[in-house]
């Protein structure tokens, strides 16, 4: 086998912050035990998921999972300052979009409050507003690096010709992250230009669902071929499928970072043999195959 293109290395966000490539996702958050949730948590920083990525709307009820998370903090104050707290913003219940400059603060504002914090190190908005003009957008997030309550912004679930709007407006270098679905089993970011873009303008890509919703892992939904060959990779590395599909994400060069929603230590300990699981290019371009059911030209 070829030299192996799994980037285990740490990830850059923005100018001053680093992550490591696995991060901690939250839309799971939901522990009636605090002392779990501590625990937890502590877990997966310690494990190098020192990104944690949360969103308003995360949890059973609006604000859940940043309210559990506040108190997580609360609890261990050393935590904050071993990880890159990371929010999102802008969508509202019934509406369902809101990226106006007075929802946009608002919501930042109401996210602080939960997380107990003056700030977040990264703010994104969640999912694009048809209806707000990127010179508003891009108002709302100036002013939230201007005023400290974000360290670094960046935009998730945006297509390529939104993020070249809104980066028009806020100035090149502001926006530092992305936030697409990316996996074996879901390869648009690699078809649409998304990460080719991250790529050209220096984004650090946070890959969310990248075991397709644990379908990679349970096999439910997912082509059999892509199994297959998963699962014949994972033999060869002496790991699990969902091993190897996380390296496949950590394989491409856009250096993305693969958000874990997993609430189990034990998974955050297979998740972390990833980071030596060794594909080259022609495992990768198997993987591709499989996933789209159809050879490479």
């Amino acid at each position: 086998m070829a030299g192996t293109i799994v980037d285990p290395s740490r990830r850059r966000i923005g100018d001053e912050m680093t992550c490591g490539p696995l991060a901690f996702g939250c839309w799971r958050f939901a522990h009636d035990d605090l002392a779990d949730a501590v625990g937890l948590l502590e877990h997966a920083v310690s494990s190098g998921l020192d990104l944690v990525d949360t969103a308003d709307i995360y949890g059973a009820d609006v604000g859940g999972a940043e309210e559990l998370l506040g108190k997580v903090l609360a609890a261990d104050r050393s935590l904050r300052e071993r990880i890159v707290l990371a929010t999102k913003g802008g969508i509202r219940p019934g509406v369902p979009y809101d990226s106006s400059a007075a929802a946009l603060a608002a919501a930042c504002e109401a996210s602080l409050g939960r997380l107990g914090v003056d700030h977040v190190d990264l703010y994104q908005v969640h999912r694009p507003d048809l209806f707000a003009h990127p010179d508003e957008v891009a108002h709302a997030l100036a002013r939230l690096l201007a005023d400290g309550k974000a360290r670094a912004v960046g935009v998730s679930n945006y297509t390529v010709d939104q993020y070249r709007a809104l980066a028009h407006y806020l100035g090149p270098g502001v926006l530092v992250t992305c936030q697409p679905e990316f996996s074996a089993a879901e390869l648009g970011p690699m078809r649409d230009g998304t990460l080719d873009w991250c790529m050209r303008d220096g984004l650090t890509p946070l890959a969310w669902s990248p075991l397709g919703g644990g379908r990679l892992a349970t096999g439910e939904g997912v082509r059999p071929e892509l199994l297959a060959v998963l699962d014949e990779l994972a033999a060869r590395e002496g790991t699990d499928r969902a091993a190897v599909a996380l390296a496949f994400v950590l394989a491409h060069p856009s250096r993305p970072v693969a958000l874990l929603g997993t609430q189990r230590p034990a998974r955050i300990d297979a998740a972390v043999r990833a980071l030596t699981v060794q594909l080259d290019r022609a495992d990768c371009y198997r993987i591709v195959e499989a996933s789209e059911g159809e050879p490479l030209p």
